[in-house]
């Protein structure tokens, strides 16, 4: 164990430890596994096995009523229809997240924002995968003209809703709601309102090192 001690400020920061040899044993369609042999401290080598992700947006879109856009959609991994805020894959490396994060609004919810901010980044499952996520706070909604977006596979059986904040809150303290993005950007709403306030949070536009971008 490490020497206890109590940093004034907590940050993570960037370490790479020596990889002795890497392999991808599976590439899938959006994601793959990648095997690392890792120098570990004491100089023993230990094999890591991982997800590999081109990283994900998330909005947490909250309209005059304070009421979030929700949508109810079937995860296959977990066996559960999950109840979700809308969310999408970074899909062009290097894609500016923002405007990752309006389509999937516009296509999943068929709504436009006036007023974007960074709620938080997050690394989902930094133990198994190298996925990491933005999640935006959306403010000032209205809806959009024009078609909707085509849907299909599990999107074609989704259902959309507006809940109120706080049942989201109760629910996610109560067990009952579990996908991370929802979790985690209601929570950080209400963090924000009781600390410096949802105004004071990142602009949109905030630097990301986990997923690099041209502005």
């Amino acid at each position: 164990m490490g020497e206890h001690h109590e940093p004034r400020h907590l940050h993570d920061s960037l370490e790479e430890w020596q990889v002795v040899d890497s392999s991808t044993p599976f590439t899938g369609n959006k994601t793959g596994v990648r095997t690392d042999r890792v120098v570990m401290p004491d100089g023993s080598v230990v094999t890591r096995d991982y997800q590999t992700h081109p990283g994900s947006v998330a909005v947490l879109a909250l309209d005059d009523d304070d009421r979030v856009i929700v949508l109810r959609q079937y995860r296959h991994p977990v066996r559960q229809k999950l109840w979700e805020i809308p969310a999408g894959l970074l899909d062009v490396p290097g894609e500016n997240p923002l405007h990752a994060a309006q389509r999937e609004l516009y296509e999943e919810a068929h709504v436009k924002a006036e007023d974007w901010r960074v709620l938080t980044d997050v690394y989902t499952t930094p133990g198994g995968c190298d996925e990491a996520v933005r999640i935006f706070l959306a403010r000032d909604l209205s809806a959009v003209e024009g078609e909707r977006f085509e849907v299909s596979e599990e999107e074609a059986d989704m259902e959309l809703a507006r809940v109120p904040l706080q049942d989201l809150v109760r629910g996610v303290l109560a067990g009952e709601l579990h996908n991370n993005c929802l979790v985690v950007g209601v929570l950080s709403v209400i963090a924000a309102r009781a600390g410096d306030g949802v105004d004071a949070l990142r602009p949109a536009g905030a630097p990301w090192p986990a997923r690099p971008f041209e502005s």
